[in-house]
């Protein structure tokens, strides 16, 4: 085979976006890929000299496969490959902190990383400075860490690296909190209890298994950490890169600040507290509606005042935020020196397992493009 005619394809994590990740990529009919490892959280299946994974039946033959998961095998291969001049990638499908510490290594090892972990973007300063470095001799994209296949951040480095400047960036990031606002808080107006939209969102699957972790506003938090940290202005005066804590760094507005250790903990416990708070959230509704807005749980990159928060907020029934979401849509507003009077608005779905992966594919093929 010659070299470099194929992109080599390591998959960490087949779950409900990794096995999207798969189908899309064996689906498509322009680009060469070579499956050269696959694992899920408990075994492994590599592509040997004289056995390679066969794309049809990969599920049968990992679901096969008795050998344990051993991710510094899978960093090896692909290693050998680059030094005999093959296109190689690694793409962590899981939100381990433990593989995303991987990545400088990778890197630096010349494999290309693509992800939707937002763990190593959104964390400690240090990793995610250990990556940018070591991306001199591998390229890592990360685009569906914010908005799943919405291109915000691939909008945000065009408006970077064409020599825009961004003033803020505002938006509704989390698909969940989208889905129970647009439902508690809408235009035409609802009497429905917050416990219970929380509750039918759930049912749903649009909620993590315990609510709560949605609800904290930490996955919007890191999602503003990420998009922070490609703006220049939000640098200081050293260089160093903004939040040094990351998400952690961020003002967030947590929306069950006195929940029981029980109820955050276990996701059962906390519906039952849930009911709680409806009392409160209704008041505050009302308020809203007495002055002509809604509610929406949103991200803030204010880049003049260097103010990064993620809060819940009114917003007037005329506004788009109010207006334009549907379901569990994002919506991100642009506001730079190039787009002053009227906002570059991203909008669409930002949830979904065929969604994230079309981010994680799309991020693929941008390495072996022409």
């Amino acid at each position: 085979m010659e070299p470099g005619k194929y992109l080599h394809v390591a998959v960490v994590g087949v779950g409900g976006v990794g096995t999207q990740v798969v189908e899309q990529l064996i689906a498509n009919p322009i680009y060469g890929f070579q499956l050269v490892a696959l694992t899920s959280s408990k075994r492994m299946l590599q592509s040997t000299k004289d056995l390679c994974i066969n794309p049809v039946a990969w599920k049968d033959a990992l679901n096969a496969s008795e050998t344990p998961v051993n991710l510094s095998t899978v960093k090896s291969t692909l290693q050998e490959l680059v030094k005999q001049g093959e296109k190689t990638v690694f793409i962590d499908n899981t939100s381990s902190q433990d593989v995303a510490e991987m990545y400088p290594a990778l890197l630096s090892a010349g494999i290309n990383v693509v992800t939707p972990n937002k763990k190593a973007f959104s964390g400690e300063v240090g990793l995610y400075r250990g990556i940018v470095q070591a991306s001199r001799s591998g390229k890592y994209l990360h685009e569906s860490t914010v908005g799943a296949g919405l291109p915000i951040i691939s909008t945000l480095r065009d408006l970077v690296e064409t020599g825009d400047k961004v003033v803020k960036i505002e938006g509704v990031f989390s698909g969940t909190m989208s889905y129970i606002f647009n439902n508690f808080s809408s235009v035409e107006g609802s009497d429905e209890s917050f416990s219970s939209i929380v509750k039918g969102a759930r049912a749903q699957g649009y909620t993590e298994p315990n609510p709560a972790d949605d609800l904290n506003g930490a996955d919007v938090a890191r999602k503003l950490t990420i998009l922070a940290r490609i703006i220049p202005e939000l640098k200081d005066e050293q260089g160093n890169f903004p939040l040094l804590h990351g998400y952690q760094s961020v003002e967030t507005t947590s929306l069950i600040q006195d929940a029981p250790a029980s109820a955050i903990s276990n996701g059962n416990e906390f519906m039952k507290w849930l009911p709680e708070q409806d009392a409160h959230f209704a008041q505050m509704r009302q308020q809203a509606a007495n002055e002509g807005s809604v509610l929406r749980y949103v991200g803030v990159v204010d880049v003049k005042n260097k103010v990064v928060k993620a809060e819940l907020a009114k917003y007037p029934k005329t506004h788009p935020f109010a207006t334009s979401l549907g379901g569990s849509d994002n919506i991100i507003m642009f506001h730079t020196e190039r787009y002053g009077k009227r906002p570059l608005i991203v909008q669409g779905a930002g949830a979904g397992n065929d969604v994230t992966a079309m981010g994680v594919v799309s991020d693929i093929l941008k390495l072996i493009r022409p």
